[in-house]
Order: C-alpha cells, then sequence, then structure tokens
C-alpha cells in the first residue's frame, strides 16, 4: 500500500502525460514553453485570480511574493506554529522576524483570536513592524478566513495565503489560493495537484505585482531586455516539462480526484470516528484533503499505532512531529511550549493515514480493522 500512490495516478493518465513529455522533447522548449503559460491561464482561471504565476517551488512561491511586498529586516511576519518549516523559513531568509501563532486544535489551522494576541503583542513591544499575516491551508482545508482576513484589515497587514497543501479545497465555494492579498501553492508530488518534481506558482489580481513576481523569478530582469535587470531577484522557473506533465493532472484534479479523495475521507470517517477523532471540516469548508489526520490519546498510543500499521505493511507519516517553535533554527527566539499548548498537543497525538484519490474501499478496510483491532 502507497501512502499516496503515485503510480496508480500515473497508470490512469500514462498517455496524456507520455505524450506531453515527448511533445516537450521534440519541441526543446525547456524553459518557459508553451504548456507553462497555458497551465498558467488554467490556474488562475481555476482559482478565480487575474494572474498566476509558476515558479520552481513552493517555497519560492511564497518568498518572491514577501519579495515583492519588500519585507525585510524590521518587519513581523506571522503565521502558523504547526506546519512545514517553509512558511516562516521564507521571511527568515529575508531577513524580517517569523512570529509563530497557536492552532486550533479542531482544524489545525491558525486560531484567529491567538493570531490577534500575537499582533498585539508586537505592536506593544514596538520593536517589529507587523507587516504580513502567512495562514496555513493546511491537510487541505482553507484557514480561518472570515476571522483572519478583518483582523489583517484592521491592523492594516497584508495576507499571504500559503495554499501548498490547500489547493482545491473551498470555503463556501470560494476556492483556496484565491483568499488574501497574494496567495501560494506548491506542486510537489504529494501535493493535491503535484507535478514529478519541484513546482510552485503565486496568485494575485494585480497587473504590477504580476510584472514584478516574473521579473524577480528570473534575476530581477527588465521585461523587454533580459540582460537589464533591474532589481536583485532569484532563479525559479517551472520547468515546462513539469508543466506538461501537470495539465493532464490538473484535468483530473478538477474531473474526478476532489470529489474522489473526498468519498475517501468520508469512509475513513464513518468507520473511525467513534473510537478517534477524525479531521473536522466545518460546515460551509470542502477538504481537497492533502492528509487524512487523526488524533490518539497520548504519544505513546500513536506511537504504538505507527509501530502497529507498519507491522502490517500500512504505511503512515506524523506530520509534525514538532512545531517551529522547537525547531533548531529558531530555538535563539527562546519561545516556551507554554505559548503553544495546542501545537504541542497535536505533536504529540496526531497520526496521518494513507489518503489519496485511487484508494478502494477494501485498502479502507484494512486499514480500519487494523487500527480498531486492539
Amino acid at each position: 500500500m502507497e501512502f499516496r500512490d503515485l503510480k496508480a495516478q500515473y497508470q490512469a493518465l500514462k498517455p496524456e502525460i507520455d505524450a506531453g513529455i515527448q511533445s516537450v522533447i521534440d519541441s526543446t522548449a525547456f524553459i518557459l514553453g508553451e504548456p507553462v503559460a497555458e497551465l498558467e491561464r488554467r490556474l488562475a482561471e481555476y482559482v478565480g485570480r487575474k494572474y498566476c504565476v509558476t515558479c520552481g517551488n513552493g517555497t519560492d512561491a511564497l518568498q518572491l511574493a514577501l519579495m515583492v511586498w519588500g519585507v525585510g529586516p524590521g518587519d513581523a511576519v506571522f503565521t502558523s506554529d504547526f506546519t512545514y518549516f517553509a512558511s516562516a523559513g521564507t521571511s527568515s531568509i529575508l531577513g524580517a522576524t517569523p512570529v509563530l501563532v497557536d492552532i486550533d486544535l479542531a482544524t489545525f489551522n491558525m486560531d484567529a483570536d491567538a493570531l490577534e494576541q500575537q499582533i498585539k503583542r508586537i505592536l506593544e513591544e514596538g520593536k517589529l513592524t507587523p507587516k504580513v499575516i502567512v495562514p496555513v491551508d493546511l491537510f487541505g482545508q482553507p484557514a480561518d478566513y472570515d476571522k483572519i482576513l478583518p483582523i489583517a484589515r484592521k491592523y492594516g497587514l497584508k495576507v499571504l495565503e500559503d495554499g501548498a497543501q490547500g489547493f482545491g479545497g473551498s470555503l463556501r465555494g470560494k476556492l483556496a489560493c484565491s483568499f488574501g492579498d497574494m496567495s501560494a501553492t506548491s506542486f510537489f508530488p504529494a501535493k493535491p495537484l503535484g507535478c514529478y518534481g519541484d513546482g510552485g506558482a503565486v496568485f494575485t489580481d494585480s497587473p504590477q505585482e504580476e510584472a514584478r513576481l516574473r521579473s524577480l523569478r528570473a534575476q530581477g530582469k527588465s521585461p523587454v531586455d533580459k540582460y537589464d535587470n533591474r532589481e536583485i531577484g532569484i532563479n525559479s522557473r517551472l520547468d515546462t516539462i513539469q508543466a506538461a506533465i501537470l495539465l493532464p493532472k490538473f484535468r483530473a484534479f478538477t474531473d474526478y480526484e476532489v470529489k474522489d479523495v473526498n468519498r475517501v475521507a468520508n469512509w475513513y470517517t464513518e468507520r473511525l470516528k467513534e473510537k478517534f477523532v477524525t479531521p473536522t471540516v466545518p460546515e460551509g469548508f470542502l477538504s481537497s484533503w492533502a492528509q487524512y489526520t487523526i488524533l490518539l490519546k497520548s504519544k505513546a498510543k500513536r506511537d504504538a499505532m505507527q509501530a502497529r500499521l507498519k507491522a502490517n505493511g500500512v504505511p503512515s507519516m506524523i506530520y509534525y512531529p514538532r512545531g517551529l517553535h522547537q525547531q533548531e533554527a529558531y530555538k535563539d527566539m527562546k519561545l516556551s511550549d507554554e505559548m503553544f499548548p495546542n501545537t504541542v498537543e497535536a505533536t504529540g497525538r496526531v497520526l496521518s493515514l494513507p489518503m489519496h484519490p485511487y484508494l478502494k474501499i477494501e485498502e479502507i478496510d484494512r486499514v480500519c480493522k487494523i487500527l480498531l483491532d486492539q
């Protein structure tokens, strides 16, 4: 059994994917070929943004957006404590200071009340300028933008949606990557929409931001002369072959994969809800299920269950075994566990199960039988 079965997906889409790869090889347009422009158009239309600018990976997508806004030393960037490192690391690399925010244990997403408390703390201390909020759409579900966006407006902050795990999810029909001032996503292979390597994209409705994103992803080049670099940028372009792979995968994603992965999630929940804390999807939300994550009663029980699954040939993962405040890179910030009680609780109890649109009900029954037969 695969944790996320990319082999099954490839077999379902093999003729289209192979043809797309071969067409790029035949054209030799390996950098910024037509499939890249076509993918950008389709993604922007799907999400409901005016512009999509692809890049080399999801980390670069976040960093490029922050660069457009001039984020740097002295700025505070607020993001979740329970997420992949890039959500905070991209502000650190620009010299800004990430301010970590505890989560809502029910959804694993940023807690809006904790966010406002952290903004107030930073303002009272007076050492940093609050600049950007980076909410994370964790495990496939959009963050609580009904509460986060008003807080951003109240304090005059930009919002950069980290939709790396949330692509395809929605809130009352409004799709992930359409929230905030800009949004970013990742095409890492295990993401809801993944390529066969690294890739990412930034979404915006501003023509000025789009132009700067395209410049910054190509070393800060002029739009009319690639040998006239007008600012310092980075080298971060989506390979044409990856775009050619993503196009048929995107069709499958929109045609049936989001629907099918929600059916798989329902199968899990129906079987496990009486014995485990299963994922919470609030009314009006739709998840694209980057992960299906349950909570066990304790770290000891979680670790024992993971070992049991492994012994029976079932893969599982722990996302995440520690909060960002517990990472070695941020040890000098001297942040205590007491500041992030829900993050600490989650790190000791979460367990993510095999999850993808191609799982069969017999496979779900097998996983659930191991979980329930204790």
